[in-house]
Parts: structure tokens; sequence; C-alpha cells
């Protein structure tokens, strides 16, 4: 809902809007600035303290220039200081040094990095405070026996930087092996570029004449190259292979592996002897674009997050803990993992619950939407069980809890969503088998190749059995799958169809089987919206000026269901909430109730039946009735509820003459779920079932046949994750999009047909690209066996058999726009 600005000059837009555009430099650093209203002249606040601070070194300061207001609240910084925080995120030494690291916010320019790092000559106990202004990192080290962390926070805040924890652990661990593959990368391209270079004049050597010293000096200078590559990134083809090996299977890397080996290993005997030839460019063109297209498909793939990182995405991370000291009580912000089982918290309206746990005083309505789909918030009191991620709508609770952290009920429903996606193997079957009988095809036909030819010497019999080797190394096979899953993917994703993995495409493409989907946010829109409005245009903007500011779905439908002027607003004169029931205002010197059908009554002896029988027909539409009384006669009735989208019916429609069963599994009310499906076509639907009830059907119905999940939010994560392949729609929760296979990352269902079409393509145009190398190998084995492959050739075929599977891949048209 959008704010209203009763001042405007208080929307920071129509602040800019009236500022001069001229620009002066700035009085520090010299950047481009705006004149401010302190009188100064600055580009950020840095540059601001940091001149503040050389004046005060000998040069009067301005009285107008002044820091920044703090931005950080002082109990989020003492927080800091707690026991919890401090166990989770400082290191202590023995001496009693203590380090931390903090994502720092506010850094601008260089003036904000000194000011930051001159934070030991400021504060007594800061030993080292180094900035890594690309990351936004700060790297702290101090003596808390002298300073606490929170001092250092506030005062950090006070010059305009905000920190806080950094929890990306597993983030900095991609990262690293992300360098590291790029560095990888660039080493085998160089060795590549090289060894093709000194290869071409080679070459032409063997039909121009090329003096023996340069002969020799291309040689090495290859062999030197080549060398590198199959030292520095060649070995994670050799580990690999070697890994299954040990394991007892053989993966693809083997042949791989093999040929790398074969081809060097020869190579390198022929440049120390002098005679044969040498295949150096091959081996390193090899390494570096298989390098290359395993990075890019790791790239693709890296989405998920762990069970931890969700949990911290859901939950808040402080909590307002209430303490009782000499008969009076004491609010503190502490870190959630410092509650305890009996704490009692308080939670304001707005805000999410930190906990499992009771209410222990106050009403309140509770969205459970997080956790259940529900589309209208519960009504709970005293007595009534929260769970951590719910949020809080109406009024302030206390709490006491029950369950925190990993046992909460969201952490152990993430901890499902991590085990059903451990379960799931990539696919790799197709290609360990490939390996496996590839490998031993090989081996086989170049001992018979050397068997063959030993009469026409060693080292006859050797240069056809290594042209073999090289000539047929599955360079294509292993470029294949994987890039034709990549290059689909990065197609997919510029129509907004966001796809973690190969295995995904496969399993989409190869049969139909049953589609589930969630209702709340998938088939529907996910919030609530006024359907229909039966009475005057004036009353139902008065009703949107009453539920101006509500937090209830419900009231923020209302608010929103008609745009309110300023004079609608200045007629109301007071609002009173009835928990759980409506509003009821004073307007124009009238009474106004806007609620349930039991506000209505109470306040009508003498109800309209049209308007009763109106609410009773919407109701069992599903949605939910708000009758509107004018000084006790029901004047207005409206029907809010969870509209559905508007290509759901037709997209539905379409994937049932694709041959999928579609099924509607939601938490919301069942009523209201039947109605959805029977405006959908969908025969097999069920409502009020849990996260977990969802998560044993999708087990169940995925141990007969192919299973795919669409849905939205945290309740439908674990189902998303136990699916063979689980959709996340737009606007869905974090949770439900790090336990999805696939996000679609535009609104509405009409993207489901695109991505079922384009993986039917993608897999279609894989299988040929398979296909094709495989006759090609087939075929090369035949020419070398019989000894008509030179090992020129050989060199020569083997690059380009690749760039045939390529060129496959990158000119096939997989995913476009599908017509709905």
């Amino acid at each position: 809902m959008a704010t209203l600005h009763a001042n405007p000059s208080a929307d920071p837009s129509n602040h800019r809007e009236g500022l001069s555009t001229a620009t002066v430099p700035c009085v520090h650093c010299g950047s481009p600035s705006m004149p401010n209203s302190r009188g100064g002249a600055f580009c950020c606040g840095g540059c601001e303290v940091a001149y503040a601070s050389i004046q005060s070194l000998g040069c009067p300061v301005s009285q107008n220039q002044t820091l920044p207001a703090p931005s950080l609240d002082a109990a989020a910084c003492a927080a800091m200081d707690n026991a919890a925080f401090r166990g989770q995120h400082v290191r202590t030494d023995a001496s009693g040094i203590s380090r931390i690291e903090l994502s720092i916010r506010g850094l601008h320019c260089a003036s904000c990095v000194w000011r930051v790092e001159a934070l030991p000559e400021q504060l007594k106990g800061v030993i080292e405070s180094r900035v890594n202004f690309r990351r936004g990192r700060l790297q702290l080290v101090f003596d808390h026996r002298v300073i606490q962390l929170s001092e250092i926070a506030s005062r950090l805040d006070s010059f305009g930087y905000t920190v806080g924890p950094v929890s990306d652990s597993a983030n900095k661990q991609r990262t690293q092996a992300d360098h590291a593959a790029m560095i990888r990368m660039a080493v085998a391209g160089a060795c590549a570029g090289n060894a093709m270079l000194m290869a071409f004049a080679l070459y032409a050597g063997v039909f121009d004449g090329m003096a023996g010293v340069y002969r020799e000096a291309f040689r090495w200078g290859s062999l030197a190259v080549t060398g590198i590559a199959l030292l520095w990134p060649g070995p994670v083809f050799f580990k690999s292979a070697w890994s299954a090996i040990r394991a007892g299977s053989v993966n693809l890397d083997a042949p791989i592996a093999l040929a790398l080996l074969a081809g060097g290993v020869c190579s390198t005997i022929s440049t120390v002897t002098g005679r044969g030839e040498v295949y150096f460019d091959s081996v390193s063109v090899l390494i570096f674009a298989l390098i290359v297209g395993r990075f890019i498909q790791q790239r693709q793939q890296r989405w998920a997050a762990d069970s931890v990182e969700l949990l911290f995405a859901l939950t808040p991370h402080t909590a307002r803990r209430i303490t009782f000291a000499g008969g009076s009580e004491s609010p503190q912000i502490v870190p959630t993992q410092a509650l305890s089982v009996g704490d009692l918290v308080e939670v304001l309206a707005g805000e999410s619950f930190p906990a499992d746990g009771r209410i222990a005083s106050g009403h309140t309505s509770v969205d459970v939407s997080l956790l259940t789909g529900e589309s209208l918030p519960r009504s709970s009191g005293p007595g009534d069980s929260v769970y951590a991620g719910s949020v809080n709508v109406s009024g302030v609770v206390r709490v006491s809890i029950t369950a925190g952290g990993i046992e909460t009920r969201v952490a152990k429903l993430m901890s499902l969503v991590e085990e059903c996606s451990n379960r799931r193997a990539p696919i790799v079957a197709f290609g360990d088998r490939v390996g496996s009988t590839f490998l031993a095809g090989m081996i086989i036909l170049s001992a018979l190749t050397f068997a063959l030819w030993i009469g026409h010497g060693v080292h006859t019999a050797m240069e056809n059995a290594v042209a073999l080797l090289v000539v047929t190394c599955p360079c294509a096979l292993g470029l294949a799958t994987p890039l034709g899953f990549t290059l689909a993917i990065g197609r997919a994703a510029r129509l907004g169809l966001l796809i973690k993995g190969g295995d995904a495409v496969q399993n989409l493409a190869e049969s139909r089987g049953t589609l589930f989907l969630d209702k709340t946010g998938t088939i529907t829109m996910g919030k609530m919206s006024v359907a229909h409005w039966y009475g005057s245009k004036h009353l139902a903007s008065t009703v949107a000026a009453i539920e101006q500011g509500s937090t209830h779905p419900v009231g923020v439908a209302l608010a929103a269901m008609t745009p309110v002027s300023r004079g609608s607003t200045d007629r109301i004169s007071s609002v009173t909430h009835i928990q759980g029931r409506g509003v009821v205002a004073n307007a124009d010197f009238s009474e106004i109730c806007v609620g349930s059908l039991a506000l209505a009554l109470s306040k009508c002896a003498h109800p309209d039946s049209r308007m009763l029988s109106m609410g009773e027909t919407w109701a069992r539409e599903g949605m939910t009735p708000v009758y509107v009384c004018v000084d006790g006669v029901i004047e207005g009735v409206a029907a809010v509820g969870d509209t559905i989208r508007k290509d759901s019916v037709r997209v539905i429609s379409s994937l049932q003459r694709m041959g999928w069963d579609c099924q509607i599994l939601s938490g919301d009310d069942p009523n209201v779920v039947e109605h959805i499906a029977k405006v959908c076509g969908i025969t097999n639907a069920r409502g009020g079932v849990t996260p977990e009830q969802k998560l044993a059907i999708i087990a169940s119905s995925a141990s007969t046949g192919k299973t795919v999940m669409v849905g939205d939010g945290v309740n439908d994560a674990a189902a998303l994750a136990a699916a063979h392949v689980g959709i996340s729609v737009h606007g869905g929760a974090e949770a439900s999009l790090a336990a999805a296979d696939i996000y679609l990352s535009r609104p509405g269902l009409s993207p489901l047909l695109t991505l079922l079409a384009g993986c039917r393509r993608t897999l279609n145009v894989i299988k040929f690209t398979l296909a094709a190398s495989s006759i090609y190998n087939i075929t090369a084995a035949g020419i070398a066996m019989t000894g008509h492959m030179h090992p020129i050739i050989a060199a020569l075929i083997m690059p380009v058999s690749s760039l045939t599977a390529v060129s496959i891949c990158v000119l096939a048209s997989t995913f476009k726009e599908e017509q709905v």
C-alpha cells in the first residue's frame, strides 16, 4: 500500500525535485556533490566526517557541520554484547584479544575507508580496523576488556555507517571455489592459445618445410605450455576419474583422463626422442573447453542455501525479552539465539514471532501463511500457539517461548527441505554408464590396434594406438550434456525461467505425471483484494478512508478499494478496532461499522435480506463478506478474497490437454480450495493440508510416477524439495526459491507452458548431439584401427568433433516464448 504524505515537503522525492540541479565540488575530495542544508558541499557522509576530523586537528569546524543522525537502534547495538552473539561471531584468543568480521553499509569513497580505519586513533581498545571496500566488510581487532563491541558499532553509526554480523560462510566458500575455477580457466585458456599458435606453425611446416631447429623449438615450447595445463588445471579430471575408480565405478572423466594422459605422454616421448607426432594442441584445447563448460554449468546450478541460512531469512534476528527484577519488568533486545524455553517476549503489531510459543497475554490476528498457506489471518489470544516466522498482524502480545532455534517448526521444516534435496542425485547416471562402457571400449580397441600393427614395428603400432585414443577422446560426449543444458538454461533465464540444473530439464521433458499446484500465490494472486462491491461510490471512499493504516489483510484490501481524497480522511473523527470483528468509526456525524456479519447484526436490528444473501453467496465462493452499517442500517457489502490469476484457468486447461494430472494441495480452508478447483476445472483438490502432510503426499506420489510441485510459500518448501521437479512461482518466499529446482520470475502460470516446451526441445537436442558424437567415435575408431588415421589428422579431427557438438547446441532453438 502506498504511503500518503500529508506534507509534500516530507516526501524525499519531492525534496529532491525542489533542489537545484547545479553541482559543486566536494570540499574534501573534489567529487561532484550537492550543496546541503547545513551549508557545506560534501559528496557523502564520509567526506563530511573526514573533513570535520581534519579540521579538528588545528582548524575550526563550521558550527553548521554536524554528524549524521544515528540510524542504528541503541538496543541493536547493545545486543552485540550479548553472550550468544559473541559466541557465534566473535573469536577471542588466549590473550583476551577479540576479532570479528562485520558487514558495513554506507561506504562511499576513499574518505569513508580512511575514517573507518582511523578508529584505533579515536577509540581506546580498538587495535586494528581494516575495510574491504569492494565486499563491504570490516575486520575489527579489539580488546573487549577495554571497549565493548556495542560502543564501536555506536561510534560507526554516528559516522553514518551501519554494521551488522556476517553470516555468509557458505557464500565465502562458493566465492573461493569460483575464484579458483576462474584461475584454472585463465591458465588453461592461455596454454591452449599458445599451443594452438605453435601447432599452426608445425602444421604449416609439414607442407612447406621447416628447419629442424625451429621445429624442435616449437615442439618443446608446446610441451612446456601443455605441461602447465596438465599440471595445473588438468588434475581436475584425473582426480575425478581416480576417485570414481577407487569407489568401484567409472565416470566420463575416466576416458577423458586416459586420452589426456596418452596424448601428453606420447607427445612428450616424441618430443624428447625427436620422432613421431605431437598432440599438445589437442590436449590443451580439450582441457580448456571442458573446464569452461563445467564452470558455466556449476554457476547455473549454484542457487540453494542451507537450512541455517534459510532460518535466518525467515525469522527475526533479535527479540524483545521481558525480564523481571525488583518487582518491575524490563524489556531487553537480545539475539534470537539467546532465547530459552520459558522466556517471555513481547511482539508488536507488524513484527514476526522470533520463536515458537504460546500467547501469555494480549489478543491479535496472526498471519500464518508462511507455514500453512492460509489466506486469512487467525484470531489468537492467551493459550493459543504461535510459530516462528508468523506475523503478528494487529495487536501487541506477549509470548512464552516453547521452542527456539533449530527446535522451531520452521527450522524443522527447513531440515526436511535439506534432507529431501540431498536425496536427489544430479544427472550423472547416464554419463557414468557411458564412461564405463567407453573406457573399456577404448582400452580394448587400442590394445587390439597395437596388436594388429606390432608386426610393422613398435613405433608404428604405438602411433596407431595413440591416434585411436586421441581421435576417439569422448570430449564431444563430455561436452554434449553439460553444454546443451547450460546453453538452454541461459536461454531460459532470458525468458525469466531460472533453472538450477539439467536434472530438472530432463525430468520435465521425459514424461508426463502428476502436477500439484498450491493455491495461495500460485493459482491465486496471493493477496487479499476487493473482488465485488455493492454500495455507493461515496460509501466506498469512506470505507477506504476508515481502513487507511490498517495492518490486517482485509483492511489493507478495503483501503486499496478506491482512491482516498484528503477530504474523505478529514471526515473521519475516530476509529475503534474490535478484535476479530472489524472497526467502528465516526464520520459526518454518523456511526459507520465495517466488519463481519456478527458485527453487522449487533448494530443492525433489521438487516437488508438482499445484502445478507449477497454475502452468503460470496462466502460460498470462498470469499470473505464485509458488511458496512451506517447508523444501524446495512448500506454496503464487499467481497474480499484472494482472486484467481487471469491466466490460471487457461494454463491449467492446456496442461491437462498435454497429459498432466493437475491437482491442488493447499493449507487454506477446504471450502475455498474446492471453489477454486471448480473454477479451474480440477477434480482432485485437497485443502487444510499442513506442510508435513504435503510432503507425505508428494513422497507417496513420487514413488509411483513423475511428480511436479508448483508453489510459492515456506509451507511448500519441503514438498518442492521432495518432488521430482519443484517449481517456485513469482513472488515466492526465499525458502521456496532455495528448495525449488526452477523459479518462474514472471508472474502467473503462463511461463509453465514455455518451460515445458523448452525442456522437451532441449532434451531432443542433447539426444541428437550424443547420437552424432557416438557415430563420429565409431567411425573414427574404425579408420584409426585400419591405419588410415595419420596422427596429424587425428589431432585436427578431435577438436573439430568438439566444435561440431558445440555448434549443434549453440544453434539449436530450445527456449522461446509460447503462445497460451
